[in-house]
Formats: structure tokens, sequence, C-alpha cells
């Protein structure tokens, strides 16, 4: 139930004031990083947050399967080493439960949630510029104001169902993994589709493919996946790690993309291929993102040498799957390996090599309808007793567009980021005053161990708060060529790589969204060493990128 929170906050603010300094929009990783901030600077601040507890992306996906591909003890929070030194992990990547526990930890130690607001969905948020606040309306019918807006929404919080006929009609148990039921479900003896093969259907299907009485994939688009090489941690283990957290996070934030991994500066066609094999055969045998972020560095750029590690990958897929018709459908033909998001697997591709598990290639017999007894594809009829839809999100643009944000003049945000969103740094967009986009497109955030980067921009944004309240500054926003130039920027960088080339969230592509494919350039991906410079190159010069002004 949600409850009002204020008079825990601070005292009631005067009448001309807003009801707070600052309301952050989620109860994620990002929005505890952020109340935590400003509760330690005193802020009259509050968290509204539309599901009935915290954890965001570790609440709601209780698919099975679901944990991290980051590891664990790059994952944490490093703000606080009381936490890291009390705090054990039990896992290499930790699941999805211990992750949800962590969070509870955090907040509990912290005495964060007496700041937070449950059950409070945000439905729409006008910008007053004779008052300069923002008048924040809830579903409830509550409106609340404040001075600063704070977005941490979830890049990825806006599912997308398949566009197919009879979807609502399904007689067994249904549901988008984003959904999956908090009461678990037995899979045994079950008939079990899985419609999608992104990361979280690979989580999915490896998890399932030994527990479901048969397992039916139905695969569109193929992924390149690697393995995890997940394992226990044990307490010697842990005490090590610890002990070495000051090094763990050097290397993040020297890594490009808040990551343990660093690249080879060798290119690779230039070393010989002996030497290049045994390079590639020792990270596919090393744990996490190594073999897309650890490998040589121009297998992002060189399209040669990208498709040789690509050959090299799609020789492992076939070494794994032994009837050579289904290898060869799991091997992805329309891009490289790294030029879409990587999933990351365990037993995945030997799941396929199980009586139990089918695999239906779309391309060659389309899903025709969903009927009540299951899936009818252009071949013929599924019956099963579970549907699940891994088929992704409407990401990173998606979550704002669900909440009506008008800003300056009545402009719309959904309007003015209807072709390519346009902001500066990915933290704020001309036209709308002291919103603040935690984890918005365009930031160095959505491209990389999220809160590594989410440290980041909180702490940057956080200064800037300090700098606005030291200056008895109450507007901000950015000035029009900051805005453009952050997107030439951010645009030469994406063109630069091969990922940018392929069509994949990270671009802006889901084909359940039904609508004609562009590159909408969601993500910064020059790394957060590039991405902390230029936001430092901003602090240096006095914030001098943006308007700010005095109170009325």
């Amino acid at each position: 139930m949600a409850t009002q929170n204020a008079a825990l906050d601070s005292a009631a603010p005067a009448p001309s004031a807003p009801d707070y300094e600052a309301i952050v929009i989620g109860a994620g990783v990002c929005g505890v990083y952020q109340i935590y901030r400003l509760q330690e600077l005193g802020v009259r601040a509050t968290v509204l947050e539309a599901a009935d507890d915290i954890g965001g992306t570790w609440l709601r996906n209780r698919y099975p399967g679901a944990r991290f591909d980051s590891e664990s003890v790059s994952y944490g929070y490093s703000f606080s080493k009381d936490l890291l030194a009390e705090w054990n992990w039990s896992e290499r990547f930790a699941g999805r439960a211990e992750t949800e526990r962590y969070l509870h930890h955090v907040v509990d130690r912290f005495d964060l949630r007496r700041h937070m607001q449950f059950g409070c969905a945000v439905r729409a948020a006008r910008w007053d510029e004779g008052r300069r606040q923002w008048a924040v309306e809830l579903a409830d019918g509550r409106v609340l104001t404040t001075r600063f807006l704070l977005t941490s929404i979830g890049m990825l919080s806006t599912p997308t169902l398949p566009r197919y006929k009879g979807v609502d009609g399904f007689r067994g148990v249904s549901f988008h993994t984003y959904h999956a039921p908090r009461e678990p479900i037995d899979y045994a003896g079950k008939r079990v589709a899985v419609i999608g093969t992104g990361a979280t259907g690979v989580q999915v299907i490896s998890e399932l493919a030994d527990k479901a009485g048969d397992l039916t994939v139905f695969q569109r688009r193929p992924n390149w996946c690697a393995p995890l090489h997940n394992a226990p941690i044990s307490p010697e283990e842990m005490a090590t790690l610890k002990a070495s957290y000051d090094e763990i996070f050097a290397a993040c934030r020297a890594s490009a993309g808040g990551f343990v991994h660093q690249p080879d500066i060798r290119r690779t066609l230039e070393v010989p291929e002996a030497e290049r094999l045994a390079f590639w055969e020792k990270l596919y045998a090393t744990p996490g993102f190594s073999k897309w972020v650890g490998n040589f560095g121009d297998v992002s750029f060189d399209a040669r040498a990208n498709a040789e590690y690509s050959n090299f990958i799609a020789g492992k897929i076939r070494q794994r799957v032994k009837d050579p018709a289904i290898a060869e459908k799991l091997i992805p033909t329309d891009h490289g390996f790294g030029t879409r998001r990587v999933p990351l697997e365990t037993r995945y591709y030997e799941a396929y090599n199980r009586d139990n598990v089918h695999l239906v290639d779309l391309n060659e017999t389309p899903i025709v309808e969903i009927t009540p007894a299951g899936v009818t594809t252009s071949d013929r009829e599924y019956p099963f007793d579970i549907i699940i839809y891994a088929t992704g999100f409407d990401a990173i643009t998606g979550a704002f567009d669900r909440i009506a944000f008008t800003g300056v003049d009545g402009l719309t945000l959904k309007d003015k980021w209807a072709d390519v969103p346009a902001t500066a740094y990915g933290v704020m967009t001309r036209g709308f005053p002291n919103l603040i986009t935690l984890a918005g497109p365009q930031s160095a955030s959505v491209a990389s161990n999220f809160p590594r980067a989410i440290e980041d921009i909180v702490n940057w944004w956080t200064d800037l708060f300090v700098y606005l309240r030291d200056n008895g500054l109450t507007r901000i926003e950015p000035r029009q060529e900051t805005e453009d130039a952050w997107g030439r920027h951010l645009k030469a960088v994406t063109d630069s790589l091969l990922l940018g080339t392929a069509r994949s969230w990270f671009t802006g592509y889901n084909s359940n969204l039904g609508r004609e494919y562009k590159n909408r350039y969601l993500i910064y991906v020059g790394g957060g060493v590039r991405y902390r410079e230029e936001l430092g190159r901003e602090v240096a010069s006095g914030y001098a990128g943006f308007d700010k002004a005095f109170p009325i």
C-alpha cells in the first residue's frame, strides 16, 4: 500500500516549496544508490516505486535460470568499505534470489526504506516553469511536486509480447519472462514452449532442459553464445576477493565496459594462427565476458578479425551439438560475434543433445497463431502445458514512453525521442529542465556492467546537485549545442564499431514492436573511461554546457 513518508524524512516543507527537493522514480540498483547519496546529504527526497518492494530487475525477472553475467564481486556497490567487508557472495555469478537478498541487505543496512514509497506507479510528470518544479501524477490520483525529477526506471522494464493471433486465448500457463510467477512452477512432466533465444531465453532453456518433460524452442534468430563457467565461491576464496576489492574496482574503472576483463591490444591477424587459436581456447575456458571484452580489441571494429573469431566460436558450437543440422541452425549468419548482446550460458548447446528438447526454426515454419491448446506453425500444431515468452523489451526508451513527460511549452518527451533520442551525455535533454535521466538512453550505463556505470553517473549528478544548491540555482537544462555535440560524438563512436551495424536492442530493434527499423543510437559505446572524461570536462568548465538559473 502506498504511504506518504515526508514526515519521516524531514520537517514539512514551506507552503511555497515543492513537496520534495528530489523525487527518484524506481527502486532498483540505480534508485537505491541515488537515494543513499541524497539522504547522505540530508536532502528532502523520496523514491516512488510501482512494485511492492525494492529490486527492479531482480524483483521482476523471476524466470528459471535468471542470474548475473557480470562477476558477483564486480556487480555489488563499491561506496562502503563496511558493506564490502560484511557481504559474502556464494557464487561467481550470483542468481536472481541472492541478488535480491543483497539489495534488501543494502536498503536495510543504510535505513533507506523509510525514504521509499511502494505501489506508486507514475502516470505523468509536467514541468511548471513558473514554480520551477515538476508535478508528478501517480496512478492513485495523488500529485507530488519536486524541484528535481530523477528517473531510474530500468532500461529493460517494458516487456514485449509477440504479435501473434490468440496470445490471450491459451488455456495453459503462459507468461513473459519479465512477469514470471513469484511462486515456483513444477515443470516435471510438462510440455513447455520457449519462444525466443536472446540472453533471457538462453538462460531459461539451459535451466529447464533437464526439468521439463518436453521442451520445444521456437527460434527466429540465433545468437552467438559463450560459456559462463559459473562456480561456487568458498569462504577462503571470498576472503581473498575481499582483500582484493581495490584492485577489482580499479580494473573495472580501467576497462571500457566496467568489467574485470581487459582487451588484448594486438591486431588479430598479426598474431600467428597457432598462437591466436591458443589464446581463444584460453578465453573460451575463462569465466564471464572475457570471450567478448577480453578478446583482441580489433574484433569489435575490424570485419575480417571478427569473421575469424566468429568462425572459431562456430566451431565450438559444432563440437558441442551432436546433430550437425541442429548445430548449423544455432550458428548466426546475419551478424558477427559481439555485434549484438552476447548471452552467456551453462550447458545451453548440450540441451539440444537431449531427446526431450526440440528446436523449431521459425524461418522455415513460422508461428501462425497461439491456440487454446498450444502453438500452431505453418507446419503443424504443438500442444503445450506452459508457454514462456522470452521475446524481449521495448528497450531503454520504452519505460520513458509509458510516462507522459511534458516539458517546456507543452513539448512531450515521447515526441522529442520518437525518431532518435537527443540528450546531453544521456543524463539530461533540452526542453525538460531538472529532469535527470539516470540510466537513460545514450549514457554509458546501458552498455556497461550496470552498477559500475551507475555509481559514476549518480556521483556526477549528485556533485552537480551540490553545485546548484551551493550557488542558489533552481533550474538547469543542457544547451542546444551541447546536445548536438553529444549526438555527433555518439554517432561517430557507434558507427566506428561493428556493433553499430547489427540489428539489436542496442540500436532500437525488436521485431515485436512492429515498427520500421532504423538505428536509434540508444547506447554510448565509447566506454566508461572516455565517458568519465567527457563528464569531467563538463565539470571543469563549470558546467558551461548547461543553462542555469537563479530563483525567480
